[in-house]
């Protein structure tokens, strides 16, 4: 998997012309990305959905072992990083406002919009301390508190463990996956081998299609869970897991369209209408 490629740290000027071009496409783009979002949740009610944590676990399972890379360490911080942006997405956490010098995307807090329940194990668990933490935490420290990689002694609480096994067991219930014991020499090791290889089939082509033959070279039309995946995703170095199946020019095309995407300027990436601001603040802590 390639490295982060590096941002050209140019930042768009919003001139008086750019904003009211801005402000007469605003309603088009919402109603596009509701769209989308409708179209999706229509697709999903009628197969069983996975979270954004249990998509980028499953692109770096291997199929017939059953875990993940032994030399992948990026993909800890990756899930963690998944949680918050679907607690943002389900409308459950937000940055603070920006204010009147409009502070950049890591420097701004996490704040609990609301604390009902989702219904996942994981998610409720990080809400809960999201919540009772005060005062706020930024998302970079969210993401190093959860995955247990905090210097600090006293926010040992908050590490969220064994992650990777317990969305594992979520794919398990969900007829992805099943639960075997394998013999590594010196030990015996849980591993969770797919039964069903059509959930991931339709994960790698629903990646391939948003980066090929549904490209829009404009993020604020893309729908929003796929474009995090494909952060998230690359991230955590799984995204080659999808591409690895390509033809040579399509593999071209595709990593040339994620370079964009990763040479975007997140800030800039907020200001626009609909832009979910935590979801830009969590793509560019882990693609910084």
């Amino acid at each position: 998997m390639t490295s982060v490629y590096p941002r050209s740290g140019l930042v768009q000027r919003r001139t008086a012309s750019s904003n009211a071009h801005d402000s007469s496409g605003s309603r088009e783009n919402e109603a596009h990305n509701q769209e989308i979002d409708d179209e999706n949740d229509d697709r999903d009610s009628k197969e069983t959905r996975l979270t954004l944590m249990e998509e980028v676990l499953l692109l770096g399972l291997k199929d017939r072992e059953g875990y993940t890379s032994f030399w992948n360490d990026c993909i800890s911080s990756g899930l963690r990083g998944c949680i918050l942006i679907e607690l943002a997405l389900r409308g459950r956490i937000e940055l603070e406002k920006a204010g009147m010098r409009r502070r950049s995307l890591l420097n701004r807090k996490v704040i609990c919009k609301s604390d009902t329940p989702t219904g996942d194990v994981l998610l409720d668990e990080a809400l809960r301390h999201i919540k009772e933490t005060q005062p706020p935490e930024t998302v970079q420290c969210w993401i190093e508190y959860l995955s247990g990689e905090t210097w600090n002694p006293l926010k040992l609480r908050y590490q969220l463990r064994n992650v990777r096994e317990r969305l594992a067991k979520n794919l398990v219930e969900k007829g992805v996956c099943t639960t075997e014991k394998q013999n590594f020499l010196l030990f015996d090791m849980t591993t969770h081998p797919l039964t069903d290889t059509t959930f991931k089939q339709r994960l790698i082509k629903k990646v391939q299609d948003s980066v090929l033959s549904r490209w829009t070279n404009d993020p604020q039309r893309m729908d929003r869970r796929i474009l995090s995946l494909i952060y998230l995703a690359h991230a955590s170095d799984v995204l080659e897991n999808a591409f690895a199946p390509l033809s040579d020019d399509d593999y071209e095309v595709a990593m040339k369209r994620v370079r964009e995407l990763l040479d975007l300027e997140f800030d800039t990436e907020t200001m626009k209408d609909g832009a979910n601001e935590l979801m830009w603040a969590v793509i560019s802590s882990i693609t910084k």
